[in-house]
């Protein structure tokens, strides 16, 4: 078990450094610049001319890239998404999950919650660029955010082994 933890603990460390390497696209460069730096987006969201390439590292990461394109095909911005921050700026009773995917991209985990009928989308971040946590948006029938609940990720809380 502790050589299985110690393999997972290293792949992780690679997959961070791999990433770390990556070198991050300039204001002003071309779509096929960025791209060539970034590679293939995991999504493209349009907004008339301009575009967002989203580079997402989900659904176990906790970061997830925007790379903003203007109307003539240049980068304008290019951030980190996954923060408190930036939860902060989807508004509850107005944000729609079109508008939730074009700030903070695609969700970690999907899930229902059954008495209010309200589908779950969650994310995996770094709180305070600390703590391993995860942003829950819960959508009404209609795709309108209806509550934001955030709390330690699981998959980083020690488990109690019983032993039997």
């Amino acid at each position: 078990m502790k050589l299985m933890m110690k393999i997972t603990t290293l792949t992780a460390a690679l997959l961070l450094a791999a990433c770390a390497t990556r070198p991050a696209p300039l204001p002003g460069e071309t779509a096929d610049v960025v791209q060539a730096k970034l590679g293939a987006p995991t999504s493209v969201y349009t907004d008339g001319a301009a575009r967002t390439l989203e580079y997402a590292t989900g659904p176990m990461g906790q970061y997830t890239w925007m790379a903003r394109l203007g109307p003539d095909g240049r980068l304008i911005s290019y951030e980190q998404v996954l923060s408190g921050e930036k939860f902060a700026t989807l508004k509850v009773d107005q944000a729609t999950k079109d508008q939730v995917l074009r700030t903070i991209g695609r969700p970690a985990e999907r899930s229902r919650v059954a008495m209010q009928n309200y589908e779950v989308w969650s994310y995996r971040y770094k709180e305070a660029g600390v703590w391993n946590s995860m942003m829950h948006v819960h959508f009404d029938d209609q795709g309108v955010v209806r509550q934001m609940m955030n709390g330690p990720d699981p998959m980083y809380e020690p488990r109690e082994r019983s032993p039997w």
